[in-house]
């Protein structure tokens, strides 16, 4: 058996910007909902069988708390604000198991999800279907959790991650804790960039292990001296934002392995579907499930 987990909140943005605008007679938008929804029914078309689907229920975490400059969803068009929750209706009307986060996000949920699933014997491989960097530490040695970038039809396991990032995926939170992360709001230490960090860290795997003295680095990087001094300045930042981009594997997902196995829209899919002007996924949903029953 093979668990997809797809990352819903990436979905919704990369179709709100490939797909154009749409609203309904009494104005919402659903643009992109439409568009994660013809993609997931893809995902069943092409065989896929267990589906979980994370989406951010709210854009605010946990991780709010710890940094004041963490991504909060200011400057997000209402646009697509606006359909955060729509999605998670006209998913589970679909027949989806979702995982709506609101204390964490997305990214934790599949994390999560990724290992309880990996944990049952009747699992053979977790994807992770996003191309987000945070999720390759969630890969794991023996490939039954790998990602997949379903736009770039990329798997990547982990001698993908090490190919991509110049680290194993146990090294990605360290990584993003000293080069940063724009797109999460966190900036990393000054000075520290991609082939830096993934120099030292290829060397010693985790923060704590790199020797304070530069003289005692036995790998050759641009600058040590500089980039050493500048860890022993900022390390407890190094510490946090690497908890920052640490996945949280205690994120409330599923039950058991049945909840996720797709077996068919819900009763009230004809009138989820019409509400946001797509009737005709009630026909696809039905040749679908008329396809698992032959």
């Amino acid at each position: 058996m093979r668990v997809h987990l797809v990352d819903g909140t990436y979905e919704l943005f990369r179709y709100h910007f490939a797909l154009p605008t749409h609203q309904t007679a009494t104005g919402q938008h659903t643009g992109a909902v439409r568009g994660v929804l013809n993609s997931m029914f893809m995902l069943l078309e092409d065989g896929a069988t267990h589906v979980g689907i994370a989406t951010d229920h709210v854009i605010e975490s946990f991780r709010n708390d710890l940094y004041d400059g963490y991504k909060d969803g200011s400057g997000t068009e209402p646009e697509i604000l606006s359909q955060f929750n729509l999605l998670e209706d006209v998913l589970e009307a679909a027949g989806f198991c979702v995982f709506a986060m609101v204390e964490f996000e997305a990214d934790d949920a599949l994390g999560a999800a990724a290992r309880l699933a990996a944990a049952d014997p009747a699992v053979d491989q977790v994807m992770i279907c996003t191309p987000d960097k945070d999720l390759g530490q969630c890969v794991t040695d023996d490939a039954r959790i790998v990602q997949y970038d379903r736009r770039k039809q990329l798997l990547v396991d982990r001698e993908g991650v090490i190919d991509k990032f110049g680290v194993p995926p146990e090294s990605i939170p360290d990584y993003l804790g000293l080069v940063g992360d724009t797109a999460d709001g966190f900036p990393g230490l000054p000075g520290w960039g991609a082939k830096s960090a993934s120099t030292v860290l290829a060397r010693y795997g985790h923060i704590e292990n790199i020797p304070a003295a530069p003289g005692q680095w036995d790998v050759q990087v641009r600058g040590a001296a500089k980039l050493a001094k500048t860890l022993q300045d900022h390390y407890d930042d190094a510490l946090l934002f690497r908890r920052i981009a640490t996945i949280a594997y205690d994120a409330p997902t599923f039950g058991s392995l049945d909840e996720l196995r797709w077996t068919g829209p819900g009763a009230d899919f004809a009138e989820v579907a019409r509400s946001i002007d797509a009737p005709d996924a009630v026909e696809r949903a039905e040749k679908i499930s008329q396809a698992r029953r032959s």
